[in-house]
């Protein structure tokens, strides 16, 4: 095992498929000779030429309809969009197009599509750069959705993704591209689904669920609870759609009580779909309401106090959690 960091680990995830399928390309805004908007495809223009390295025009409508058509050509293309912000721009072509093909034919195109996309908040970019998005489209048949959080996930999880028939959103957060983390050597081939989570940290006291960025936030939330004598549980979901309820399900049985912590807004989004979830599969196993940790319900502020306040942090988890788990129960 080698540390790198997760922009690199993206990068090799790119190179090594492109290497083993002449299918695979890539496509997007200033991907060439600039390297992409967060460098990650650095040097892939120099080895691999202009044909498998396409620099497009400002318009991610269009950026996406070719790739689309591309895929259905027979073609593996990886999409880069600057942010899944502007993916709203081009959101007829993935729900109405990517997302359905497949089904409104019988069956008999495959869409192998990865749109690569940077989201999430607290790099002081306001309120129409800041959004993850992921809710709204892990809403819709026919997408799957990953946001993976380490360098070992986002390599492994890309690999899986170009090779999967289907249309893959890949959501990764900008504040993530220089964290560091453990990555086999360069030439061991390995992968990692795209339906399932994982338990980052063992627990017997309290199962806390998240995913993206707000996965380090909870693993120092986590450390701050064992000083008080509450052993935390954390999951990272690492996709959105599909969900391994299985997994979220067997933790409940064991911890009885949850806390879902997002960077997303409250109302109608992945937490509360995955409270839901838990809900109608492990409610016989709960002991406490769920509780859920999120971003404030307002466009993110330009302003960097206020972004902050606007983002959750690792003393709210730790807040929800010591509320739903007793004081007897801690010190057991």
């Amino acid at each position: 095992m080698r540390t790198i960091t997760y922009r690199d680990a993206l990068r090799e995830a790119i190179r090594e498929e492109m290497l083993r399928d002449e299918r695979v390309f890539i496509l997007g805004e200033d991907i060439a000779g600039y390297g992409g908007t967060y460098a990650v495809s650095k040097g892939l223009f120099e080895e691999f030429g202009e044909k498998r390295v396409r620099d497009t025009p400002l318009a991610e409508e269009v950026i996406t309809g070719a790739a689309i058509g591309a895929a259905l050509g027979g073609l593996r293309p990886i999409l880069e969009l600057m942010t899944v912000n502007f993916s709203l721009l081009a959101s007829d072509q993935i729900i109405n197009s990517a997302a359905k093909f497949h089904y409104m034919f019988g069956g008999q195109p495959q869409i192998p599509l990865v749109i690569r996309m940077p989201g999430g908040g607290g790099a002081q970019r306001g309120a129409q750069h800041s959004q993850m998005l992921e809710t709204m489209y892990a809403h819709v048949p026919g997408l799957k959705v990953v946001t993976p959080a380490t360098p070992y996930d986002v390599k492994g999880m890309l690999k899986s993704a170009v090779r999967d028939p289907n249309p893959v959103l890949f959501i990764e957060h900008e504040l993530l591209y220089n964290i560091k983390g453990d990555v086999p050597d360069e030439g061991v081939e390995y992968t990692v689904p795209l339906d399932r989570g994982e338990v980052k940290r063992a627990g017997q006291h309290i199962t806390i669920i998240t995913f993206s960025r707000m996965l380090h936030v909870t693993m120092q939330a986590a450390e701050d609870l064992a000083k008080e004598g509450i052993d935390a549980e954390v999951i990272d979901l690492r996709c959105i759609r599909p969900i391994d309820i299985d997994l979220l399900v067997d933790s409940v049985k064991k911890t009885n009580r949850v806390v879902i912590a997002e960077e997303g807004w409250k109302y109608y989004g992945t937490g509360q779909g995955l409270a839901a979830l838990i809900y109608e599969f492990a409610f016989d196993y709960l002991d406490a309401p769920i509780q859920h940790v999120h971003g404030a319900d307002v466009p993110m502020p330009y302003s960097k106090s206020l972004e902050r306040l606007a983002m959750p942090n690792k003393d709210a988890i730790v807040k929800a959690a010591k509320a739903i788990v007793p004081a007897v129960l801690a010190h057991t």
